[in-house]
């Protein structure tokens, strides 16, 4: 009877803990802007498949890492503004220059059209949320859709091995 209680422990005991064959990897979000008031009604020429100087952009998506291992991807996302409201949207892209599909009278992207694989919804200042994904190899592209965001530099892709 003994040998049977402890089989029967054990099996639960596997069935609740995760194993390590299932870890995870981590990423940073930090969105934010530099806190200027900004004519968000139309794009202010920061999307992705256009030639910027980002370094100019007045709002930002930062990551770390940008690469991650195939497998269970954590975004650990925190909007660092101090008065917009951000989130963040991931979604699977060609290449690092892709534009994403845009509905220029709604000043955002389209997101029936961009296959996106979760969001953090609107984040108040300070906030922040968590987004877990199973994420295969390629390119994705991170990015706020909150109107006029991402034409005023609200994206950064990350990259899957």
């Amino acid at each position: 009877m003994k040998r049977t209680i402890s089989a029967v422990t054990l099996l639960c005991a596997i069935a609740i803990l995760p194993s390590a064959g299932f870890a995870s990897t981590t990423v940073k979000v930090s969105l934010g802007d530099s806190g200027v008031v900004l004519d968000l009604s139309k794009n202010l020429g920061m999307a992705p498949g256009t030639k910027m100087d980002m370094a100019k952009a007045p709002m930002y998506i930062k990551i770390q890492p940008a690469m991650v291992p195939a497998g269970t991807v954590v975004f650990k996302v925190t909007n660092k503004s101090k008065d917009v409201i951000h989130e963040m949207l991931l979604a699977p892209i060609a290449n690092a220059n892709t534009a994403l599909p845009y509905i220029d009278s709604e000043n955002r992207a389209d997101e029936e059209k961009t296959h996106d694989l979760g969001e953090v919804s609107e984040l108040d200042p300070g906030k922040s949320g968590e987004l877990t994904v199973d994420m295969k190899p390629g390119t994705y592209m991170i990015f706020c859709n909150v109107p006029g965001h991402l034409g005023a530099g609200m994206w950064t892709t990350i990259k899957v091995k």
